[in-house]
């Protein structure tokens, strides 16, 4: 794909919603961490449903500390993983306590440092909260970029990587949400709505239909 038809792509998509953002619920920096990690094998929308009452119990580092390993896994006993999710977070709260002031970090290393976080849910912090213009690479993305012929790539990381590259710069902060957003309701992964969709004249899949 050529320059010209990237462009275009991010064109429409910015025109179509000017001002996307995640689709998980949060009030603060530390609420979307925890949404972020929890959503790991889940939908956004399964997140939002345990996160809404379990923000309002326990919404910072320390509340949610206050709940224990096995008061929280009790909270979120609905989602994937809860088990290991639950022990993650609060060792999660107790380093941003003990080293971070209860903030999270506006940084790479440190945000990976923390258990359960992995290089996509430091993307998503960064890009989300802190405004940087990294990629955080879902099985959304990696397949609307590979289907498209926007950033093909045989691995996530190459995928951010070629995405990170070739996205012009002015749509680069935005693109990660447009692009798991297309993914997650026009180009699904069985069948793609084609049809529906606002750059199907760019889009280079092969098998697309009408």
């Amino acid at each position: 794909m050529n320059k010209e038809k990237r462009r275009a792509i991010f064109e429409r998509l910015r025109e179509a919603n000017p001002n996307p953002t995640t689709e998980l619920e949060y009030a603060t920096p530390f609420q979307l961490l925890v949404a972020v990690i929890l959503s790991a094998q889940m939908t956004d929308r399964g997140v939002n449903k345990v996160t809404r009452p379990l923000f309002q119990e326990a919404g910072t580092p320390a509340a949610m500390l206050a709940l224990g390993e096995e008061g929280l896994r009790e909270r979120i006993r609905s989602i994937n993983y809860c088990n290991t999710k639950a022990a993650n977070i609060i060792k999660t709260c107790r380093i941003l306590l003990e080293r971070h002031g209860g903030e999270v970090p506006n940084d790479r290393a440190a945000l990976e440092a923390l258990p359960g976080v992995g290089r996509k849910t430091a993307n998503v912090i960064l890009n989300t909260i802190f405004g940087e213009p990294v990629m955080a690479v879902d099985t959304h993305i990696f397949r609307v970029a590979n289907r498209t012929g926007l950033a093909p790539g045989k691995t996530v990381r190459e995928v951010e990587d070629k995405l990170t590259r070739l996205v012009p710069k002015e749509f680069l902060r935005n693109a990660h949400h447009w692009l798991i957003l297309h993914g997650r309701y026009i180009c699904v992964a069985r069948k793609p709505r084609c049809g529906a969709c606002i750059i199907y004249d760019l889009c280079e899949y092969k098998e697309k239909t009408a």
